[in-house]
């Protein structure tokens, strides 16, 4: 058994002992957040913290007023965004905005040329730049400039000041050589992680293939103890996995020789020792990154933690997996209240997101603060658009430690739950042993959402977090310590593919479909012709290949005449045909009317879904019709009759399809879709908003 020495701010209350010796204890927790401090909307989205006593010799933030005079464009993202993050951002049709553009360099000169200043890091997105210095009059100088709205403490002076220059990332490989494929291999031994896997079904996504290859997880936490020789990483090192290291606090490019805190989390997601420890995204490539300074607590860190998540868009990562929460600080002043943790008011939460926004999935530990007296979840868990993560053990009972919701403003917190008791991790010892902590439910979390992000890349990060929600075991009644539950990533996988498979009929009796699998899945096809009371298979199709991909394939009805008149067909996908585990779905159901013409059945208020209902930030409509809809038009209304939304547009073809509708900027309530055909009201379907 071994005691890392922390003193602060984790979100796990991690003990750590040999997997032989399952003897588990809590450390000091570790909490951060951003105080009883003034709080001045500057740019919309930060905070300026109250000057506190002795505020001449520290670290501080000093709050840019513009971007003015800048040479970058967002006509030109390729200035400073990484082709892969454009990629992303094109992909999911986001537009660019004054939080991408870089702060404006002279402003940086200008503070740089100020004697006895040392610049620390500078982060776009807040338009702030956190500097060191302990002369009084420099600070006065800063704040003379007429481009700075203010340079504020933000924590005391680092003992361990490095020198070198600010934001760079010297060790950072291209993203051009990250593995693609997605070629079903090996099931994997688990060993002693087998139950934190099976809680969630993990091993399904594995086993088809979706291992984490081709995406991008980024760690921001404490440091990384040793990973470069231990032996849960001897695959990620071996293959080149770890793309890039930064170290915000030291700024310098290592962080093996740091805390361990970081080092377990990521073995929970890369470890690779077959029979003893395999992790929850083992092929995936990533980016670790030292936010946090494990000798105090300062709000600054938050300031580190949005200059990383920068780092992270920038480079053109997926996935942020952050077992870090801010609450209180070494100097209570500074310290966050409950009533801050809206989503809105925190550093954190508004560069969590922001890099939801930019299109990263963020996932994030709800804190470890359930059996003490804050209680709560910590920034930046209360941000709208993360995925904050609770604990459990591997029998799916809540760990007592596991922080309660809501957000301060009453929204569902945290979101779901994950292996954070006796969660099975490589030990400095280079031994597999188990530690407690949501610091270790999020990681585990964090795994298995991108390697099903990576199956279905069509879809946003907000649509893998609604499908997380949406297969937890609480999802028809969320509480306050689990949220929506323990996902079911089979599940999710499920409504994924509800979503993106469609079906249509032509010639009558041909039936075409398209949806995502491989050569274990299988289709079968079933019928009901006007006077049958059920359907009945008619035929099978099995799946294609050894990598999990979307395929198209048609089915002619051998036994159909145009008397039979009206028949539906459906589509029944088999997705796992394990006694055990078996499961299958709908993709879809299809209507023609058989006749000289064969005229396809016209929409109806039948063929309309609205998913997920109630709705948080996006809605979709589900519309199946017999033929193309050229003037489909969409409008919403409240309960009070006003028209709060409108859309106008094509349905291409008959068959399935699937409209968003960005529901975030509507009030909580009832509200009603209506969708026509031109002028003609084809059916109206009620929601709720969260």
């Amino acid at each position: 058994m071994f005691t890392p020495n922390f003193s602060t701010h984790f979100t796990c209350g991690l003990f750590v002992s040999t997997f032989s010796k399952p003897h588990t204890m809590h450390f000091r927790n570790f909490r951060v957040f951003n105080p009883n401090m003034k709080r001045t909307a500057l740019v919309g989205i930060f905070v300026v913290l109250a000057v506190i006593a002795n505020a001449q010799t520290g670290r501080y933030l000093v709050q840019l007023r513009d971007k003015a005079q800048n040479p970058y464009s967002l006509a030109n993202p390729a200035q400073f965004l990484s082709a892969r993050s454009i990629a992303r951002r094109a992909r999911y049709h986001l537009a660019y905005d004054n939080t991408d553009l870089p702060v404006t360099p002279a402003y940086i000169d200008s503070i740089k040329s100020v004697a006895s200043v040392t610049v620390l890091n500078v982060s776009k997105w807040l338009n702030q730049i956190s500097i060191q210095t302990t002369d009084a009059a420099a600070l006065a100088k800063i704040n003379a400039f007429p481009f700075v709205q203010g340079a504020t403490f933000i924590a005391s002076r680092n003992p361990r000041e490095n020198t070198g220059p600010e934001n760079v990332m010297p060790n950072t490989k291209s993203a051009s050589g990250i593995q693609s494929a997605t070629t079903v291999t090996q099931q994997y031994d688990y060993g002693a992680a087998a139950a934190q896997v099976a809680i969630h079904n993990g091993s399904f996504l594995h086993e088809i293939g979706l291992q984490g290859q081709g995406m991008i997880l980024s760690l921001l936490d404490a440091g990384f103890y040793q990973y470069t020789s231990l032996k849960a990483f001897d695959s990620v090192n071996l293959a080149g996995q770890v793309l890039g290291t930064w170290d915000f606090v030291a700024r310098e490019a290592s962080v093996a020789e740091d805390n361990q805190h970081g080092m377990y989390c990521f073995s929970i997601i890369a470890a690779n020792i077959p029979g003893a420890f395999v992790g929850t995204a083992p092929k995936a490539s990533f980016y670790l990154f030292r936010t946090e300074d494990d000798a105090s607590e300062y709000p600054i860190e938050e300031h580190n933690w949005v200059c990383a998540a920068e780092r992270v868009d920038s480079a053109g990562g997926d996935v942020i997996s952050s077992s870090l929460g801010y609450s209180t600080f070494t100097n209570p002043v500074l310290n966050h209240l409950y009533s801050d943790l809206d989503g809105d008011k925190t550093m954190a939460a508004t560069g969590a997101d922001l890099a939801a926004k930019k299109g990263l999935l963020v996932v994030v530990a709800a804190g470890n603060e359930g059996d003490k007296p804050w209680k709560y979840i910590m920034t930046p868990a209360d941000g709208d658009s993360v995925l904050a993560v609770g604990a459990v053990n591997t029998r799916g009972e809540i760990a007592s430690f596991s922080s309660y919701g809501p957000s301060a403003d009453g929204r569902v917190k945290p979101d779901v739950a994950s292996v954070g008791a006796g969660t099975v991790i490589q030990s400095t010892a280079n031994t597999v042993a188990t530690g407690n902590g949501t610091s270790f439910a999020c990681p585990n979390m964090a795994g298995l959402a991108t390697c099903l992000w990576q199956g279905f890349p069509e879809y946003d990060n907000m649509k893998i977090i609604e499908v997380l929600r949406r297969s937890g075991n609480r999802f028809q009644s969320p509480d306050n310590r689990t949220g929506y539950g323990i996902p079911d990533v089979k599940k999710a996988m499920q409504l994924l593919l509800e979503a993106y498979a469609t079906a249509a009929v032509s010639d009558c009796k041909t039936i075409t479909w398209t949806s995502k699998d491989v050569s274990s899945m299988h289709y079968e096809i079933e019928r009901q012709k006007r006077d049958e009371t059920s359907f009945t298979k008619i035929g099978v199709q099995s799946g294609t290949g050894s990598v999990f991909q979307n395929h198209t394939y048609q089915f002619a009805d051998p036994d159909i005449t145009v008397a039979d008149g009206t028949v539906r067909y459906r589509i029944r996908q088999v997705m796992d045909t394990a006694a055990n585990s078996a499961a299958a779905f709908y993709i879809d159901t299809v209507t023609v009317a058989l006749s000289l013409t064969c005229t396809p059945v016209p929409a109806s208020e039948s063929g309309i879904q609205l998913i997920p209902n109630p709705v948080h930030n996006t809605l979709y409509l589900k519309m199946e019709t017999g033929s193309a809809i050229p003037d489909l038009q969409l409008q919403i209304v409240n309960a009070i009759g006003q028209t709060v939304y409108t859309e106008r547009t094509v349905k291409p073809s008959s068959g399935l399809a699937v409209f968003s509708v960005t529901t975030a900027g509507l009030a909580r309530g009832v509200y009603y879709l209506t969708v026509y055909e031109g002028s003609k009201r084809i059916a109206t379907k009620s929601f709720t908003k969260l």
